[in-house]
């Protein structure tokens, strides 16, 4: 059995029509909202690296207390998204406009403003 499923509309997933569905793209802010999840999502992955590199065990150290600091820095890194971005949600937004905007991916991005000599 190789395990195909099929979704609500009868297509099977992986197919080539649920790969150029592109029409959630097209919407600035789900754009920027994507870019926002993504930029929260590389932090929160760079707050449990830095929590992993500790030097030594603490006196008071649990799996609860550990369970307590995964929500925690998954709450900061959802407000650092938010309040003080790194740039990433923002390039990633960036690069998915381009690639969505453009109907052919030779042009480059910057000739429609330079009309004018």
């Amino acid at each position: 059995m190789t395990g195909a499923v099929a979704s609500p509309t009868g297509a099977i997933a992986g197919t080539a029509g649920s790969a150029s569905d592109t029409s959630r793209l097209q919407n600035k802010d789900n754009l920027e909202a994507a870019g926002q999840r993504f930029e929260a999502i590389f932090t929160k992955m760079m707050l449990s690296s830095m929590r992993k590199a500790k030097l030594g065990d603490g006196l008071f150290d649990s799996k609860a207390l550990d369970q307590f600091r995964d929500m925690q820095d998954d709450q900061l890194a959802k407000s650092m998204s938010v309040n003080t971005p790194m740039g990433i949600g923002k390039a990633m937004t960036e690069f998915l406009a381009r690639g969505v905007g453009s109907g052919d991916a030779a042009a480059p991005a910057g000739n429609d403003e330079s009309t004018g000599g």
